[in-house]
């Protein structure tokens, strides 16, 4: 492959599918030929992820603008890593990154949106962000697991926040279609945005 790999970010409220397409996603694009890999926020594999993992579970307890910066910080030591990747002509699926820090910091602690980004400023910006929208009476709520964000009212607010956060360039797809229709939209726009930045330096978020 030629040029720089892209950089897609799945979005989305809890067990909305994301994961499930994140796979298909990536397995159709190594079947055509293209180098792709998936990634998750938080990488719970981590140091930081490993905090965030006791979080999530309800082992521990932290003041939710310490745990927010956390998220930050797990995303700020991928950051080379997924540089890196980019540069080696590697396109990346990500299961969540940082406008899932906003809309769940902002729904747990009512501070802007604006305040929830800054600690953000400077990762590497998604060519794409992808939205897999779903009605929050519809969300697959039997799959929770019992984690600390498994709650219908706080998932109402994430969505809320989530419609705000969109700033007219994310692609929204209905999240309650076929598997497979979900999945062919998003290979779709995928190609697209490979083809568009392979030659285009990788942007930095809230950065113009």
């Amino acid at each position: 492959m030629h040029g720089r790999g892209a950089f897609l970010a799945l979005e989305g409220c809890d067990k909305v599918g994301k994961t499930t397409q994140v796979k298909l996603l990536v397995e159709a694009l190594n079947n055509l030929g293209i180098v792709a890999e998936a990634k998750s926020f938080p990488n719970r594999t981590t140091k930081i992820g490993e905090v965030l993992n006791k979080f999530l579970l309800k082992e521990i307890e932290l003041p939710s603008e310490a745990a927010h910066l956390l998220f930050s910080a797990n995303r700020w030591e991928c950051r080379q890593d997924i540089i890196k990747a980019l540069q080696a002509g590697t396109t990346l699926i990500i299961d969540r990154y940082a406008a899932s820090g906003a809309a769940y910091t902002s729904a747990a602690t009512g501070r802007s949106l604006t305040w929830c980004q800054e600690v953000d400023r400077g990762l590497p910006s998604p060519d794409l962000i992808v939205f897999l929208k779903v009605p929050e009476q519809m969300q697959n709520s039997h799959m929770w697991d019992g984690e600390r964000y498994d709650n219908m009212t706080f998932q109402q607010k994430v969505s809320s926040n989530y419609d705000k956060l969109n700033d007219g360039t994310w692609k929204v797809i209905n999240g309650q279609q076929d598997l497979n229709v979900i999945h062919q939209e998003l290979l779709r726009s995928t190609l697209d945005i490979i083809e568009q930045v392979k030659n285009r330096p990788i942007s930095l978020l809230y950065e113009s």
